[in-house]
């Protein structure tokens, strides 16, 4: 993906998450990608000839609704002389509010994080938004691996997902006397089902990582003992696959936790990775926790009055955080008060009387949790990182704290 910041990526999302939402009532909602290198004479052309074909539709409503989109689409391309270096997207429609005739008119222009491959128009009764959430997906897979001589366990490691692919036991006995055999054909037969448990592991990994051997960046294994360098060393796994290999790391733990284990000591091997950059700031503003006098603060109001304060280095917003920031006031002395609440149906409980004037408040101003923060952040040259709570990191963000932390610049006393 293009060099997007944490919070353009966030906004990028949000949008698409809207625009998702959005429907028409009929086949009306009008969906068109520019290519950076596509003509805008050659857009404006078949614009028109569309709204030519566009007489043949044969609800009234929705030919009305079409050909209004498509002059939407045509004097917005006017106001370019060419794509930008991204391509353009334009979402055009007419969104009900309610019910038959509070439809309005909705125009959405962006300018998406990677080029547009493919010149797309269409119309249907959503958005066509396919192609931008591609773009947004982390496409790099890492291969993880676990073994012992007793287990193996493989896996994916996709953006922040860690998929489990497998997990494999051996069988092979202990190294000790077995009864009346001597000791030195034990150890042969021994040596001989741990040969053909890494053999059985080898295939297992090839069948399940060559598919993706195109977007696998990279191969990480891992395991306590040595039967992880004796994997390596002998030709169990596909030689494109070998050659992927990153690095061998040293675990306490076995199965779906040494994964895990495997993972977090690969951090400078996946320093590139969303996952291991949120895991490290989360980890970072724990460790600043449980200090004495750390810099770290949590919490929406603590978290609120630092950024005010401008103590605030870096703030981590969950990206599942949907609380909104209500705005009452008196409407006889302009007493306000300020709340936040999950949903609009929370807010149309709360029951405040003005202090002065002993009035219900009436709520005159709404905005997104996330969006109030985000301005005060840059108002104060904060940085803002989004947590995914995908990770154990961000669901402990989201549950533990609230889903709003910081990082600070100085200690602050309360």
């Amino acid at each position: 993906m293009a060099d997007v910041s944490s919070k353009e990526l966030y906004e990028f999302k949000k949008t698409l998450k809207d625009l998702a939402e959005k429907r028409g009532r009929g086949t009306e909602l009008v969906s068109v990608y520019i290519p950076p290198d596509k003509q805008l004479s050659d857009v404006g052309k078949h614009m028109r000839d569309e709204l030519g074909q566009s007489a043949n539709i044969k609800s009234k409503q929705t030919r009305k609704n079409v050909q209004s989109a498509i002059e939407v689409i045509l004097q917005s391309i006017r106001l370019y002389k060419q794509p930008p270096e991204t391509g353009l997207v334009l979402f055009v429609g007419m969104i009900p509010k309610g019910g038959p005739g509070t439809e309005k008119m909705e125009k959405y222009i962006l300018e998406p994080p990677e080029p547009v491959t493919t010149y797309w128009y269409k119309c249907n009764n959503e958005f066509f938004l396919e192609p931008l959430e591609y773009m947004i997906e982390e496409h790099d897979v890492y291969g993880v691996a676990v073994i012992d001589r007793n287990e193996a366990t493989y896996a994916t490691l996709k953006g922040k997902r860690e998929t489990i692919l497998g997990h494999l036991t051996s069988g092979v006995p202990g190294k000790h006397k077995a009864g009346g055999q001597s000791q030195r054909r034990f150890d042969r037969v021994i040596e001989d089902l741990a040969h053909q448990f890494l053999k059985r592991i080898g295939e297992h990994m090839n069948e399940a990582f060559l598919p993706l051997k195109d977007d696998l960046k990279g191969i990480i294994l891992g395991g306590p003992g040595f039967t992880k360098k004796d994997f390596y060393d002998g030709d169990y796994l596909q030689y494109e696959l070998k050659d992927k290999v990153l690095t061998i790391v040293d675990t306490s733990y076995t199965g779906e936790e040494g994964i895990r284990e495997v993972i977090a000591k690969s951090a400078d091997d996946l320093e590139n990775l969303d996952v291991m950059f949120e895991k490290n700031l989360v980890q970072r503003f724990i460790k600043e926790l449980i200090k004495e006098k750390g810099l770290a603060s949590y919490g929406e109001d603590e978290v609120r009055n630092n950024l005010i304060m401008g103590a605030v280095d870096v703030l981590l917003l969950s990206e599942d955080l949907t609380s909104m920031r209500k705005v009452f006031e008196c409407q006889s002395c302009g007493t306000q008060k300020e709340f936040t609440v999950k949903n609009q149906s929370e807010a149309d409980k709360i029951n405040e009387r003005c202090p002065n004037c002993n009035e219900i408040l009436k709520e005159t101003s709404s905005q997104d949790l996330t969006d109030e923060f985000v301005e005060k952040a840059e108002e104060m040259n904060t940085d803002v990182e989004f947590i995914s709570s995908e990770t154990e990191e961000g669901m402990q963000l989201l549950r533990a704290f609230g889903g709003v932390a910081a990082i600070l610049r100085y200690y602050v006393d309360y």
